[in-house]
């Protein structure tokens, strides 16, 4: 692969130097040119240039110390752009390839996108080019497009697992998973990178803190303690990691109740963060930590000079604000309280401890009005895990508020300002008095002058949040709170710091004074206290009036949204309407508030949100200083810059926010997650939005700085990512980002960036707008037809003030836009082995294989695709065309009724299950016409023969089959969450029996009422959406041990040949060992409720279910040939198809044209699954079920299986089938009539022989000996202990565990990556080579039969 990518650059060098020459002439015969000559190259350039690629990007810097580098790639760019435009489309596309690598090493990223989607466009063969795919990937992720980031160099491994910058693309697959949460992919890639001796932008510090922090978002806390800990006794250990690591193992302890008691946890935490702070000063996270941790055992001065310290370090977030309130209302000053969770709400709209809070605060003041907007406010937050109880709790004081005698004495001794008085009162001087109030960010943030709105500064308080993606971003952390832990957040101390008057007092603030002067004798203490506060902060006004200018808050009546147009001019406003939301107290009952700050005590999860390590861990920033390429790039998947700006916004819940660039970062921001999902405005009751400041579609507004703002932007640093200290992350995709239609900056050299995981739009390129076939021995067999593919972009490469927009919908410059370019396949319609000319015939013998192969190997590896050289890597498929009607999308299930042995042994039977055109058959009254014993597989016979078996639990939610809700009840969504643990059959019989037992309880007492109302079917319609009961699944209990359940095995040997755990025509029969679950029976127990999330067998293979019973069970099925649909869906839900766990909502289905088949399996009935069906079910009652995987002996399922191997090996995702360990073993066992199974096993022999020999070729160029280790009797296949790929016959084994006779196996990649020249390796051989070319030999096409059951 290397040299075939040099020979193309040597060659598109020298066809630019020929082509130069030709343009030397033609410029000669002209009379006179319009334009300059181009540039010419050298022959010394050229041949520079021939050694530049994409794998150069981050490593080849460009600096001062690069300069006649830079230089040369300019110069190259301006020569190759006047050649393309001077040969009217007759260019080589490798031209527009070099084109692309050269804009990216300039970081020219819009035209190096462009250059790239030409050359793929051109080139039909693109995927083979894995720098052109490396290339695309790092513009994609320079985008934050991680969804076509993560395609591209998912295909770089596939087709070059020894690519040079493997380590690289590990380590961004592993930050772009973190961001999507799917942690168990992330950790892979991680994991990987880490066991790689090459280098890459990241320290070997860096990715082990990304694992321990993995380990506490998975809430593996032993694991990720032991991680920390382990880190941090590394020598040399970099401050900046060892403050990070220092921050998350202390706050941790703090919030996590499993890792000791109260009092040396919080001790621990203490020290830890004291110790982080001492690394790194400036963390305001870290300052804010160990205020919590102060608060929590009633150190109020220490706990206020934290906050304190937090915001100073401009680093001031919702949460910050509502800590202070917290401590200002338990110390018993309302008015600094209400100021505080003010200053959280304005920062975050939909910050439901702080509504909360604040709501308490209104109801311990005797304003119920004002407390239910604010609690009506926190329900609305869509992680508000509590909104029933704060339903009561509204409906309670609604009630309360309408017997209130409103007369004009109580409204003129109201304690407080009402929710819109106070939007716009100031905050404390005390808390905004801080260094580095006149810092460039926020002279950078000032409101221009000709705005509509406020023309005064920008509040000090909010400059840090120009956070996109920041701390008090609630979508990427979860507040946690419990309400029996609010006596943790209790103040021993009786005073606390006395707030200094704030600089300027509001007009609704002076009309509230002289209320509370006119009512000077009938106040109560509370009311007096803030009268004195009050007068106070008047006086001290006259004393530093000249002074406050730069401290005051632009004010608006009633707290519209800043309108759009309003922004200032050098930041990238994104209006963003966010959702978070803490475990809220319970409803309480009488007019008595609950105690203050339970909403905001530290939970139990683990904090998400870590900053990375150091600004620019990832080689992605861009040269210019005003660029804010780099502010918005890649906020959650790498180190940024953090940096002052403003943020301001009304109480309608839009969210403004503002950010400037810089090329050098500042401290960091929070780890792992990006966009936010959008919800509705906050406190929308309050005043309704400007049509200025509206979303579109409900999606975030995003613009960027113009020209004009550069200047000013040099100054600032990028947004810092900050993140809540109890929040998880969530979903990170969803959000796209689009341009403000009201700002009169937006210029067409704006850039909007792209939340992950959703199709990003290039408006300067024309993306391909469809896929192709699935790549597969079968399918480039035979049914191989060449994808649609687009037109060539009609932007020209060279326009630098192209609009890039990212999933942008919206207007301005950016309003025309597109798909980017999607990765599609391509195949030839009669792509054969034995017409391949890079490959070896099909039908040679086995020594003409080898002679053909010694010349393939490439630098001593090779690729162990199953598939054909020319074939792609595999892609999900499009839907079938043409669409269904709507009337044909519940399709009724194929049923067989048995009525006696004959009929289950008809063959016509079998041919009907294996039918494609078949994806689910339900054969019923099976068990009588068999006479079946289902009995033997009863609770009662199960905890009699063996009641120590091991159970694995899953507890899950109990709704309706289907629906699927979050635990709130608030939302339908298509991730299935569930929790792991492990019992046995006879506690599960228990709890089994008891469950039944509470039903009929249940039932009789529904019995015993007469009141079956329509009030009744309303609260059933009710509980229907939460909150849900439990339920607990016991699954995967394993019946193969022959001993143990000799009697239920020997019953199922009543089967039908086809149906049977082991028959000769079953392929699973034939791998040689057991795969649990596949080819050994596996036993469910259920009650009503208990899910089987959806998914596909392991690697496609057919699936037989019976219902032992008593109760019933919901099927749903889906044809196999719409599984790359549901794996869109996935997709878009941030979950992984292959791992997760899901359940599909059926209205997403229905309207993508998707058929459902629905079905009740009944006791006694058998389910076939056919190939590659996709399928889900739930237990309607309590019942028991047994399970195991088929293989018919049929081309159509070998092929399937095939598919799904590469399409495993493609995702990182290990295959349960050993594809090629059974393919060799079909070789010996089976003779194949099918002409189609025939020719795939054969190629898959044939590319195995050929993976072999080069191997062995290899290690005897680099004087490696192979061991003899003879394959013993039912060893399980081989796969690499590193990237879980199967290995056959050839095992790289580390000499310490060989020594041990442990042999802990890798492939050749990984061991290569591990060591170059395999030192410390030794390498296992299972097969001789004269064993292997006599079976491959020995395996021809046997005659056919005349008669077939397939």
């Amino acid at each position: 692969m290397k040299s075939c990518r040099e020979s193309l650059s040597v060659a598109a060098a020298r066809r630019l130097s020929a082509a130069g020459d030709e343009e030397e002439k033609m410029a000669a015969g002209k009379a006179s040119g319009p334009e300059e000559d181009a540039p010419k190259l050298s022959a010394q350039e050229s041949d520079a240039l021939t050694r530049v690629d994409s794998s150069l990007f981050g490593y080849q810097r460009l600096r001062e110390d690069g300069a006649s580098s830079k230089a040369l790639l300019v110069k190259a760019v301006r020569c190759y752009e006047s050649l393309i435009l001077k040969a009217e489309g007759k260019v080589d596309p490798e031209f527009f390839c070099q084109l692309g690598h050269f804009n990216l090493l300039l970081e020219d990223y819009p035209k190096a996108l462009s250059a790239y989607q030409r050359y793929y466009s051109l080139q039909s063969d693109y995927w083979k080019n894995a720098n052109f795919l490396y290339g695309l990937g790092m513009v994609y992720f320079h985008y934050n497009a991680f969804q076509w980031a993560i395609k591209a160099f998912q295909e770089v491994l596939y087709i070059d697992p020894s690519f040079s910058r493997a380590k690289e693309i590990h380590l961004r697959l592993g930050l772009m998973f973190k961001v999507n949460t799917d942690y168990e992919s992330s950790l892979k890639h991680f994991q990987l990178a880490l066991i790689d001796s090459n280098h890459c932008s990241s320290s070997k510090a860096e990715i082990q803190f990304h694992i321990a922090h993995l380990y506490e978002i998975q809430k593996r806390y032993r694991a990720a303690k032991e991680a920390y800990e382990s880190l941090l006794q590394t020598e040399d250990l970099p401050a900046q990691v060892k403050a990070v690591t220092l921050q998350q193992l202390g706050w941790m302890h703090h919030t996590v109740e499993q890792l000791g008691d109260k009092a040396n946890k919080d001790s621990y935490a203490i020290q830890c963060l004291q110790k982080s702070l001492e690394a790194d000063p400036s963390s305001g996270q870290s300052w804010y930590f160990l205020g919590r941790c102060y608060s929590s055992i009633g150190k109020v001065q220490d706990a206020f000079v934290s906050y304190r310290q937090s915001i100073d370090k401009s680093e001031a977030s919702a949460d910050t604000w509502c800590s202070i309130g917290v401590l200002y209302q338990q110390q018993n000053q309302p008015m600094d309280a209400l100021q505080a969770y003010i200053c959280a709400v304005q920062l975050d709209h939909s910050h439901a401890a702080a509504w909360m809070d604040l709501g308490t605060l209104y109801e311990s003041c005797n304003q119920p009005q004002d407390a239910i907007k604010c609690y009506v406010n926190a329900t609305r937050s869509r992680t508000c895990s509590n909104t029933p109880a704060l339903a009561a709790r509204i409906k309670y004081l609604q009630a309360q508020f309408c017997n209130l005698q409103h007369n004009s004495l109580q409204s003129k001794s109201k304690m407080l300002p009402s929710i819109e008085e106070a939007w716009s009162l100031p905050i404390p001087a005390e808390l905004t008095s801080r260094q580095g109030v006149q810092s460039t960010g926020q002279q950078a943030c000032k409101a221009q002058p000709g705005s509509s709105g406020s023309g005064q500064s920008l509040p000090p308080h909010v400059s840090p949040l120009d956070q996109a993606d920041g701390q008090s971003s609630p979508a990427k952390r979860k507040r946690t709170a419990s309400p029996a832990k609010s006596s943790a957040e209790s103040w021993t101390h009786s005073s606390a710091h006395p707030p200094t008057p704030s600089c300027i007092l509001s007009p609704q603030k002076l009309q509230l004074l002289e209320q509370l002067r006119a009512n000077r004798s009938s106040l109560n203490p509370l009311q007096l206290q803030v009268l004195e506060q009050t007068e106070a902060q008047l006086s001290a006004v006259h004393q530093m009036r000249p002074n406050s200018s730069g401290q005051t808050r632009p004010t608006l009546p009633n707290g519209p949204s800043l309108p759009a147009h309003a922004v200032p001019r050098g930041s990238a406003c994104i209006a963003q309407t966010l959702s978070n939301g803490p475990l809220p107290p319970g409803p309480r009952s009488g007019p008595q508030p609950s105690s203050v700050g339970n909403n905001h005590t530290p939970g139990a999860r683990a904090n998400g949100d870590v900053p990375y390590l150091h600004p620019n861990t990832l080689p992605h920033n861009c040269t210019s200083p005003g660029d804010t390429r780099k502010s918005q790039h890649l906020n959650s998947a790498q180190g940024l810059q953090k940096g002052q700006g403003s943020h301001w916004a009304g109480p309608n819940g839009d969210r403004t926010l503002s950010s400037s660039g810089s090329a050098d970062g500042g401290p960091h921001n929070q780890v792992g997650h990006s966009a936010t999902t959008p919800t509705e405005p906050a406190v929308n009751h309050l005043s309704p939005p400007p049509p200025s400041s509206q979303s579109t579609s409900g999606a975030p507004h995003s613009t960027a700085p113009t020209k004009d703002s550069a200047a000013l932007q040099a100054n600032g640093s990028t947004a810092a990512n900050h993140h809540s200290p109890d929040r998880t992350p969530t979903s990170t995709s969803g959000s796209p980002a689009a341009p403000s239609t009201d700002n009169p900056q937006l210029s067409a050299d704006q850039e909007v960036k792209e939340s992950p995981a959703v199709s990003s739009r290039v408006n300067h390129v024309h993306p391909a707008p469809g896929s192709s076939s699935a790549s597969s021995p079968a399918s480039a067999l035979s049914t191989s037809s060449p994808s649609p593919r687009s037109t060539e972009p009609t932007a020209s490469l060279n326009k630098p003030g192209s609009a890039v927009t990212v999933n942008g919908s919206g207007g301005g410059a950016c309003s025309d836009s597109q798909s980017p370019p999607e990765l599609c396949i391509k195949t030839s319609s009669d792509l054969k082995p034995s017409h391949s000319s890079s490959t070896v015939s099909i039908y040679p013998t086995s020594a003409d294989v080898l002679k053909a192969c010694r010349n393939l190997r490439k630098n001593g590896l090779s690729s162990s695709s199953v598939l054909l050289n020319k074939c792609p890597p595999p892609r999900l498929p499009p839907p079938p065309s043409p669409p269904l009607d709507k009337d044909k999308l519940n399709p009724p299930t194929p049923s067989i009724y048995l009525e006696n042995k004959r009929d289950a042994f008809f063959p016509p039977l079998h041919q009907f299950c294996t039918n494609p055109s078949n994806p689910v058959t339900v054969i019923r009254g099976l068990a009588g016409a068999l006479k079946l014993d289902l009995g033997l597989f009863s609770t009662k016979t199960l905890v009699e023969a063996n009641p120590e078996q091991l159970v694995e639990v899953r507890t899950q939610l109990c709704q309706p089959a289907d629906e699927n809700w979050d635990a709130s009840g608030q939302r339908k969504q298509w991730r299935c969450e569930s929790i792991r643990s492990y019992t046995t059959i006879a506690k599960y019989a228990q709890y089994q029996a008891a469950s039944f037992q509470e039903s009929l309880r249940e039932e009789n007492e529904k019995k015993g009422q007469k009141e079956l109302s329509d009030s009744e079917m309303t609260s059933s319609e009710a509980r229907r959406k939460g909150p849900f009961r439990q339920v607990k699944f016991g699954t995967n209990i394993d019946v193969s041990d022959e001993k143990k359940w000799k009697l239920q095995l020997q019953e199922l040997s009543k089967l039908p040949a086809f149906a049977r755990v082991v028959s000769a025509g079953n392929l699973l029969s034939h791998v040689g060992h057991s795969i649990l679950g596949m080819n050994t029976v596996q036993l469910f127990m259920k009650v009503p409720g208990s899910r089987t999330p959806g998914h596909q067998e392991h690697n496609n293979f057919c699936a037989v279910n019976i219902n032992i019973g008593p109760g019933d069970c919901e099927w749903f099925a889906v044809p196999e040939p719409y599984w790359g649909v549901m794996s869109e869906f996935c997709e878009k839900n941030n979950i992984n198809f292959l791992k997760g766990s899901w359940w599909p909502n059926l209205e997403d289905l229905y309207e993508a044209n998707v058929p459902v088949y629905r079905f009740i399996q009944r006791p006694g009935d058998l389910v076939w699954l056919n190939t590659g069906t996709v399928h889900w079910g739930q237990a309607i009652g309590w019942c028991n079920n047994i399970w195991w995987n088929v293989g018919p002996l049929t081309a159509y399922q070998y092929k399937l299986a095939v598919e799904r191997y590469e399409w495993n090996k493609l995702q990182s995702v290990k295959s349960m089938v050993p594809m090629v360990h059974l393919s060799w073993n079909m070789a010996r066992n089976i003779k194949v009539s099918d002409h189609k199974l025939f020719e795939m096993i054969k190629f898959c022999l044939l590319r195995t022989l050929k993976q072999c020999q080069t191997i062995k070729e290899a290690l005897v160029a680099a004087g490696k000996e192979t061991v003899w280790h003879r394959r013993s009797r039912d060893e399980p296949a081989h796969y690499c202990s590193i990237c879980e790929v199967e290995v056959f016959n050839l095992l790289f084994v580390t000499s310490d565990s060989y020594s041990r006779k442990s042999c802990v196996v890798q492939c050749q990649d990984c061991a290569r990556k591990t060591s170059g020249d395999l030192d410390g390796f030794v390498v296992l051989q299972q097969f001789r080579m004269e064993d292997l070319m006599q079976v491959y030999d020995q395996f021809s096409l046997a005659p056919a039969l005349h008669s077939s059951a397939s």
